[in-house]
C-alpha cells in the first residue's frame, strides 16, 4: 500500500490512505462511514457537533524564535509554547494511527508565482471533500511532482485535555510557522480547515509586496474587478455571485504587482435562509460534490434552509466551477472598485457611502460590523464589532502592514472606494428590518458602473462619510438612515453611541496618521 509518505509525520500503520480521491469516491466512504447524508439534489449533508461555527479562543500559534517578533500577540493571535506543541502532535499523530486516512495534496494561491502546496490530512472522508473542494485542485502532473510546503493535520475525533495540553477547551487550532504545520483537534467545523489556510497566507503573502485579503472578488465584461471586503454574514459571497459578472472567487484573495488572484478553489455561502429568487447561483450550486453542513433535511432529502434549529451558521462548500460564470482562471486585473461591506446591526450608518483615501484607510483598519448568530460559537444575536482589516481572527501580523498595503494599491492604481451597509434599516435589530437585498445590489451595481460619479452628495457630519442622494433603483429616503426611522431622536442618540465606539475603538491604533484619525465619525460630546 501507497501511503505517499505519511509515515514521515509520524502517522504509521494506517489501514488505508486515499490521496486526492475524486468526490464520488469520497461522497460513498462518507455515506458507508456513516458521516452523513445525502440531500435531494445530490448533495452531501453533516452535522459538525457541538461546534458549528469558528471557535476563535482556541485558536493559537506557536511562539518560535523565527516569528516571535513578527507576529502581533494578544487576544487574538495567542501564543502556545513549542512544548505544548510537540506534545499534540504527538498525541494526535498516535491517535490517527490504524486509521483510514484521507488526503488532499494541492495549493493555495490561483497565481502560480505566489502559490502554496499544501497537504491536507483528514480522519473524516466528509472534511477531505470540503478541502477537495474548496482549494485548488492540480493537475494529474502538478500532483506527480507535488511536494508540500505546508501541512494541515485535521482530526475532529481527537479531543485536548486542557489541564495537560494547554488548551482552553478539548478543540485546538494551532499553526506552527517554523514546522509548516496546523494542527486542528475536536472540531469538525470545516471553516476552521480553510481559515488557518487562509491565516498562514496572510503572513506569507504580505513579505513578498503582496495584500492579502479577506474579500470576495469578481469582474465585468471589460474586465473591470472588483473587490467585497467584509466579515462573515455581511454579503460578500452573495454580492459577488453577480449573474451579470465574472467571480473570481467568494472570500480569499491576494493583490500582487500584477492584479488580484484567488487564494481558493471554490466557495464556503452560508445557508441560512437561502432562497432560488435570491441567490439563484449558490442555490443551484447545492448539488453532488457540494458538502453542505448543519441544514435539516426531511425523509426525502428535502431541505429546509430555514430552519435554524442546529445554528444560523449553515454552511454550504462546493467547488468556484459550480458558478456558471465563474473566472476559472482565478485571477484578474488591478480592482477598479473597493467596496466594504458592514451588517449594521443598529441600523444608522448609511447603506452607501463614498470614501476617499484616508476615510478607506480608517474603516479598513476599523472594521466594524456586527457579529451575526452563528458565525462563532457563543453569538446568538448580532453584536456590534470592530474586526481590524475585516478579519482580525486571520492576520497573524501586525494591522500597519496590511493597511499599508491597502493605501499603497489604491493610491497606485486609483481604486474607487465605497462603504456598504447591509444591515439593518429604519431601526435597530429588532426594530427595523434587513436591508432589501434588491437595494444593495443596486447601490452596488451602480457603484461599479460609475453610476454613482456625478450624482450630488450630502456630508454625514457624525459619521464624516460622503452619502449619495439618488442612486438608480433605490428610493432616495433609503439612502439617509434617519430619514427611514419613525423617532428621530432615537436614531440621533444611536447613531452618535456608535459613533463615540467607533473612536473608542481607533485610539487604540498607535502611529496612525492624524489624516487617518480625522477622517473617522466625531460623536457629539
Amino acid at each position: 500500500m501507497d501511503t505517499y509518505g505519511i509515515e514521515r509525520l509520524g502517522i504509521i500503520n494506517a489501514k488505508a490512505v486515499y490521496r486526492n480521491a475524486a468526490p464520488k469516491t469520497l461522497v460513498e466512504k462518507a455515506l458507508a462511514r456513516g458521516e452523513g447524508t445525502l440531500m435531494n439534489t445530490g448533495a452531501l449533508v453533516v452535522k459538525t457537533g457541538k461546534y458549528t461555527g469558528r471557535s476563535p479562543d482556541d485558536r493559537f500559534i506557536v511562539d518560535e524564535p523565527s516569528i516571535h517578533d513578527e507576529i502581533n500577540w494578544g487576544k487574538i493571535n495567542v501564543a502556545i509554547s513549542q512544548e505544548k506543541f510537540d506534545l499534540i502532535y504527538n498525541k494526535i499523530t498516535a491517535y490517527l494511527q490504524d486509521r483510514e486516512i484521507f488526503l488532499f495534496d494541492g495549493f493555495a494561491g490561483a497565481d502560480k508565482d505566489y502559490r502554496l502546496s499544501v497537504r491536507v490530512v483528514n480522519e473524516l472522508a466528509c472534511q477531505n471533500l470540503f478541502i477537495h473542494q474548496l482549494l485548488i485542485r492540480p493537475t494529474d502532473a502538478e500532483l506527480a511532482s507535488f511536494e508540500p510546503e505546508f501541512t494541515v493535520i485535521a482530526a475532529p475525533g481527537f479531543k485536548c485535555i486542557p489541564a495537560v495540553d494547554g488548551t482552553h477547551s478539548e478543540a485546538a487550532i494551532i499553526i506552527s510557522f517554523e514546522r509548516r504545520v496546523v494542527l486542528i483537534a475536536g472540531s469538525q467545523y470545516n471553516g476552521e480547515i480553510k481559515k488557518s489556510i487562509f491565516s498562514v497566507m496572510n503572513y506569507l503573502l504580505p513579505k513578498n509586496g503582496i495584500f492579502s485579503m479577506h474579500c470576495s472578488a469578481n469582474m465585468g465584461a471589460a474586465g473591470d474587478t472588483a473587490l467585497f471586503f467584509g466579515l462573515s454574514g455581511t454579503g460578500k459571497t452573495t454580492l459577488s455571485a453577480d449573474p451579470q459578472r465574472k467571480l473570481i472567487g467568494d472570500d480569499e484573495h491576494g493583490w500582487s504587482d500584477s492584479g488580484v488572484f484567488n487564494i481558493e478553489g471554490g466557495c464556503f455561502a452560508k445557508c441560512i435562509n437561502l432562497s432560488r429568487e435570491h441567490e439563484p447561483q449558490i442555490w443551484d450550486a447545492i448539488r453532488f460534490g457540494a458538502l453542505v453542513e448543519n441544514v435539516i433535511i426531511d425523509e426525502n432529502g428535502v431541505p429546509d434552509y430555514n430552519d435554524k434549529s442546529i445554528t444560523e451558521n449553515t454552511r454550504v462548500g462546493y467547488p468556484v466551477e459550480y458558478i456558471p460564470n465563474a473566472e476559472l482562471s482565478g485571477v484578474g486585473g488591478h480592482p477598479k472598485t473597493v467596496i466594504f461591506l458592514t451588517a449594521d446591526a443598529f441600523g444608522v450608518l448609511p447603506p452607501i457611502s463614498k470614501l476617499d483615501l484616508n476615510a478607506a484607510m480608517y474603516h479598513f483598519v476599523s472594521g466594524y460590523t456586527s457579529k451575526l448568530a452563528g458565525t462563532e460559537r457563543g453569538i446568538t444575536e448580532p453584536q456590534a464589532t470592530f474586526s481590524t482589516c475585516f478579519g482580525a481572527p486571520f492576520f497573524p501580523l501586525h494591522p500597519n502592514v496590511y493597511a499599508r498595503l491597502l493605501g499603497k494599491k489604491i493610491t497606485e492604481h486609483k481604486t474607487n472606494v465605497f462603504l456598504v451597509n447591509t444591515g439593518w434599516s429604519g431601526g435597530s435589530y429588532g426594530v427595523g428590518k434587513r436591508m432589501n437585498l434588491k437595494y444593495t445590489r443596486a447601490m452596488v451595481t451602480a457603484a461599479l458602473n460609475g453610476d454613482l460619479d456625478n450624482v450630488p452628495y450630502q456630508h454625514d457630519e457624525l459619521f464624516n462619510l460622503m452619502v449619495p442622494q439618488s442612486c438608480p433603483g433605490v428610493p432616495d429616503e433609503v439612502l439617509n438612515p434617519r430619514d427611514t426611522w419613525a423617532d428621530k431622536a432615537a436614531y440621533d442618540k444611536v447613531a452618535n453611541q456608535l459613533a463615540a465606539n467607533f473612536e473608542k475603538n481607533f485610539s487604540k491604533y498607535e502611529g496612525m496618521d492624524q489624516a487617518i484619525v480625522d477622517a473617522g465619525p466625531k460623536a457629539r460630546k
